[in-house]
């Protein structure tokens, strides 16, 4: 009789011990904190609209039944301390209203089905009758009674609505204010774990202490709340008629989900490069490395300054054609590159010779793929040779486009201009610039770029009437960068946008993204 029960046991356990393996290794792999970085870059310039999203999905999913645990800790990560708790408090009490008057005037019967499965809720409904809204209340204080299941399960019993809802609001903070604390702190060691926010040893104290004492008086109590419950409604008992029929079925359901979970898991350490590309970029820390001397050697990148010249106009279109022909010269100036004495030259020779090289090895990387001019886009080429090859040699070291922007540029220079400055050939991108960058005049170029970027319609908008910024993507996708600077995205854009700047003093417009146009900025394709 037991060993069937005892091998469901084992598998439960084994799927269970997947499962979390699973999730810890994908922890590891997929870029979470880009993906958090991008939707807070969404919240903020979302307005109104972000908050009203996250209270809808989350009456939504309560109502479906979908545990809101992971709602709240996500609240706590995203919107802090306070706005989480005020958001999720506001969302959670809707639901629970919807579910009341969903189960006494629209689904009454189908509630009273599934009613009718749980051992508990006789006990619970006689409970009510005698204690009302104090009971309502000791059920929001115990993690024994489920949420959504719950909510529908007090429709059908003799609780007055109005004194049910403000029971269920008020008594649900405590747990409420604990996930959204867990949510935040975990927010903070992410950050913190990326680099990009960082806290002393006593914050860290501080935020610790403040989450064991709130854990504390939750778990006080609860506990109190259970036992006041069994007085009034054995909770704990379980009719001897009930039998574990489901089990079976719900071991199968997790077992199918562990196997799943490792293939996931497998084909994520297989394409692992694949995943580190998830939600754009990897985040970076700005800081400086670099500084000038005095006895700083300078890079000479007139060839590449004559190319530019030669084959891209002043809006940034690009003659492949042409630039084919004279490809003798990119491929001189690149050897140049890869020869150039890099330690020896000062802050500003390092900056602008390695813009040059990013810009001139994605040149040579079209070329490379051009194919008489058939070539459309960038990403038409193979994405192992595209990117992440690491083929370029440049100053004695061989690093990737992706290395170079990444690893050598920005966590290397406090400079977010230069996403204004490297030019990955597409339509998207902001303009190649038609002259070589140099040490002695690179900031006025980087401001001048900023400036010319900010005035194009291809990359920034503003729509007074809907108080509406549209943004280049690249905005989305270097957000962190943008921030560590300005503070936030459209403090950035408000330096070199004064409708903007305007738009902000007065109020907080909205952010809309614009499509990224992978087309390639051939000159063929200006018109």
């Amino acid at each position: 009789m037991n060993q069937p029960r005892t091998r469901a046991s084992i598998v439960r356990s084994l799927s269970l011990v997947a499962l979390v393996g699973c999730a810890i290794v994908l922890a590891r792999l997929l870029p979470v904190e880009r993906g958090v970085q991008a939707l807070r870059t969404w919240l903020e310039g979302a307005g109104a609209i972000g908050p009203l999203v996250f209270c809808a999905s989350y009456l939504a999913a309560a109502l479906l039944f979908v545990p809101g645990a992971a709602l709240t800790l996500l609240a706590g990560f995203l919107f802090g301390l306070v706005w989480g708790t005020v958001l999720v408090s506001i969302a959670s009490t809707a639901a629970a209203a919807a579910a009341f008057l969903i189960a006494r005037y629209l689904a009454r019967d189908a509630v009273v089905r599934l009613a009718r499965r749980s051992p508990r809720f006789d006990a619970i409904d006689r409970a009510i009758e005698g204690g009302g809204w104090k009971i309502v209340a000791l059920l929001r204080l115990s993690p024994v009674f489920p949420f959504s299941a719950g909510n529908y399960f007090l429709g059908l019993t003799a609780a007055r609505f109005g004194r049910y809802v403000l029971a269920s609001w008020l008594f649900m903070l405590p747990g409420t204010f604990l996930y959204i604390y867990l949510g935040h702190v975990s927010g903070q060691g992410l950050a913190a774990a990326s680099g990009v926010h960082t806290r002393s040893a006593g914050e860290w104290a501080m935020l610790g202490i403040g989450l064991l004492a709130t854990a504390v008086v939750v778990v006080y109590v609860t506990r109190l709340a259970r036992r006041a419950l069994e007085t009034r409604a054995p909770l704990s008992e379980t009719p001897p008629t009930e039998t574990p029929s489901r089990r079976p079925f719900g071991t199968a359901v997790l077992a199918v989900a562990a196997v799943l979970a490792v293939a996931v898991t497998g084909i994520a350490l297989e394409k692992r490069s694949a995943m580190r590309s998830l939600f754009g970029p990897p985040l970076a820390v700005l800081s400086e490395v670099y500084a000038d001397s005095p006895d700083d050697e300078q890079f000479d990148a007139a060839e590449f300054d004559d190319l530019l010249k030669h084959h891209v106009d002043a809006d940034g279109w690009v003659d492949y054609g042409g630039l084919r022909e004279d490809h003798a010269k990119l491929d001189h100036f690149l050897e140049a590159v890869a020869a150039a004495p890099f330690d020896r030259l000062g802050r500003d020779e390092k900056l602008a010779f390695l813009l040059n090289a990013y810009n001139a090895c994605t040149l040579r990387l079209i070329l490379d793929h051009w194919d008489g001019g058939k070539l459309q886009s960038i990403m038409d080429i193979p994405s192992d040779q595209r990117w992440d090859a690491v083929r370029w040699k440049v100053g004695g070291s061989t690093w990737s486009l992706n290395q170079m922007e990444h690893e050598q540029i920005r966590p290397k220079f406090r400079e977010p201009r230069v996403h204004f400055a490297l030019v990955c050939a597409a339509v998207g991108c902001p303009r190649l610039r038609n002259e070589a960058y140099r040490g002695p005049d690179l900031e006025k170029q980087l401001e001048d770029q900023a400036t010319r970027t900010h005035q194009d319609k291809r990359w920034v908008q503003y729509d007074e009437g809907s108080d509406v910024v549209h943004l280049t993507m690249l905005y989305q996708w270097y957000g962190g960068d943008f921030e560590q600077v300005s503070g936030t995205v459209l403090a950035h854009v408000a330096k070199y946008r004064p409708d903007v700047k305007k738009a902000l003093e007065t109020g907080k417009p909205r952010i809309e993204w614009i499509p990224y146009v992978w087309k390639l900025n051939d000159r063929r394709n200006s018109k």
